[in-house]
């Protein structure tokens, strides 16, 4: 949905997702490199604000 509106779903909320499923971490670093402008990256497989 994030990558839909192009909204920033908070840094809190993609840690949890991060943590919850094997999957979601690719997911979510192709969304972070879609959109630099929210200030998260993924750095040695943790997420950084």
């Amino acid at each position: 949905m994030a990558e839909i509106f192009k909204e920033n779903p908070e840094f809190d909320f993609l840690q949890e997702c991060w943590s919850d499923d094997p999957a979601l971490p690719i997911v979510i670093k192709k969304l972070l490199a879609k959109f630099p402008q929210w200030g998260i990256a993924c750095v040695d497989g943790v997420l950084v604000d």
